[in-house]
């Protein structure tokens, strides 16, 4: 651009061979020029038609382009006198985020006094490269080509397609109510659960259950008694709430009531897996759930019982809910559907205490409002026509099948050198290594090779860890886990 009579510098360029339109053009290089400092607040700009001339084009995209820089705010006209960059716009120099830039590259360009204003973060940063590739054994992934999915796809496409108008509004923060009638039913039925549709709140899967539970029920700085070694995603809601999550060690019987009792006596909840603890696949006994449901009586506790693969049980008939031995409303039962059908889901439940009803309401209007109400409606019919039943029953043989091939292969191919636990329920079991063992590095190498095993320290929070290895099975096709077990094995000899 030519200088102009105002003085304005050679800053912006036009070219007639962009598919961009030229008024658009004009509107992001003078926009571009105000936010890196370039333009300076209270420079005065040349006259349309002075820019018009200038810059060879016709006055119309010079009169838009103005037009838009002075709604947005970043320049204003003043009848009589022209256009002025805003006074009240700071203006910088530097790089900026904006429009074509990377995030990756501003973050990179960021001053660093302007990053050291975000708030510390709660949540470690995780290296763990187990979890990138998708590779026989990864913990938490049920096959997800076993649903009905001919089934499934046609009850989403009749719902889309015959929604009532009410389902597009605004929706019922608790979820979709003949959904949550019919998992009180079902919970009733093979979980023992006492509870009735008003209780449920449908949730986008467990973890966001674990989130609005821990601010519902803590205030920060609350302690919050946790397996040891336990599922980190509990620990880090409870961190992101501002609660302290502490340590109680799991024994043959479940969760050391006693040693939370004498280690931490002023907690306010306890976290536990009971039907089958993660990682080590314990179940709790009958007389330690009554004991924790009696500290928690008496302490004025709650007690969050994560149920999340309890539908799975191979040698013996499923234990019943911790839930279903509460007489005094202590306990918030946390399901998921992600690890019964399929993760991309994002459809769990809570079952609530009545009288904490309408405060984890009121949580959860505030995280996301309420849940959508396309796939609720299709999982209603799903469950409602007996497709959800039919599938546990023929997942149940199928995923007996798989861990049956898997200990079969690791007690041939690894023999002495490994102790499985927990491998008669759920979906994963685990190898205990040898005392000194590293089972990071470990998993780390067996990555490399397309291996996916969570490695057992990554499940304590303190500093005593057991080496170990964590193995889904659940999505491992039986004619390729003698092989990656092998695979495995000469990892964990090399």
């Amino acid at each position: 651009m030519k200088r102009s009579p105002d003085g304005l510098a050679p800053i912006v360029t036009l070219d007639r061979r962009l598919a961009k339109p030229l008024h658009r053009q004009l509107y992001d290089g003078l926009r571009d020029a105000i936010l890196e400092g370039r333009l300076r607040p209270g420079q005065r700009l040349p006259a349309t038609r002075t820019l018009a001339r200038d810059l060879r084009v016709s006055r119309l995209p010079v009169v838009a382009a103005f037009e838009q820089l002075v709604d947005e705010g970043y320049v204003i006209s003043r009848v009589g006198a022209g256009t002025f960059v805003s006074s009240a716009f700071p203006g910088h120099r530097g790089s900026r985020i904006g429009v074509g830039s990377s995030p990756a590259a501003d973050a990179s360009t960021t001053p660093r006094s302007h990053r050291r204003r975000l708030p510390r973060s709660p949540l470690a940063t995780l290296d763990e490269p187990w979890l990138e590739r998708w590779g026989p054994f990864r913990v938490g992934q049920p096959t997800v080509d076993a649903v009905d999915a001919r089934a499934w796809g046609r009850l989403v496409a009749w719902h889309a397609r015959r929604m009532p108008e009410r389902l597009h509004a605004y929706g019922d923060p608790m979820g979709y109510r003949p959904l949550r009638e019919a998992l009180a039913h079902y919970l009733g039925t093979a979980r023992s659960v006492r509870c009735d549709a008003e209780q449920i709140m449908i949730t986008s899967g467990s973890q966001q259950g674990l989130t609005v539970t821990a601010h519902a029920l803590l205030e920060p700085g609350d302690e919050v008694w946790c397996e040891e070694p336990g599922y980190r995603g509990a620990r880090d809601a409870l961190l992101l709430r501002g609660a302290r999550p502490v340590p109680v060690p799991v024994a043959d019987d479940g969760l050391d009531v006693t040693a939370g009792i004498a280690r931490h006596p002023q907690a306010r909840a306890a976290y536990v897996t009971p039907s089958h603890q993660y990682p080590l696949g314990v179940v709790m006994s009958a007389p330690c759930r009554l004991r924790l449901l009696d500290w928690a009586r008496r302490r004025g506790a709650w007690v969050i019982e994560d149920d999340y693969d309890s539908e799975y049980r191979y040698d013996a008939q499923p234990i019943a809910a911790l839930q279903a031995l509460d007489a005094d409303q202590r306990v918030v039962y946390v399901g998921t559907l992600s690890k019964v059908l399929f993760p991309a889901l994002r459809l769990g439940y809570l079952v609530i205490p009545r009288d904490l009803v309408a405060r984890f309401r009121r949580v959860r209007d505030a995280v996301d409002i309420f849940p959508p109400p396309l796939h609720q409606a299709a999982l209603h019919d799903f469950i409602r026509n007996g497709h959800l039943t039919r599938h546990i029953r023929r997942m149940t043989a199928v995923y007996a099948e798989r861990r049956r091939a898997l200990v079969e292969a690791i007690r041939r191919e690894l023999g002495e050198s490994v102790r499985i636990v927990g491998d008669r329920a759920g979906l994963h079991l685990t190898l205990m290594l040898p005392p000194g063992a590293d089972d990071r590095d470990v998993a780390v190498r067996a990555a490399g090779r397309g291996v996916s095993v969570t490695p057992l320290s990554s499940c304590y929070a303190g500093r005593r860890r057991q080496p170990g290895l964590v193995l889904g099975y659940a999505a491992a096709p039986r004619e390729e886990i003698a092989a990656a077990v092998r695979e495995l094995g000469s990892v964990i000899g090399a």
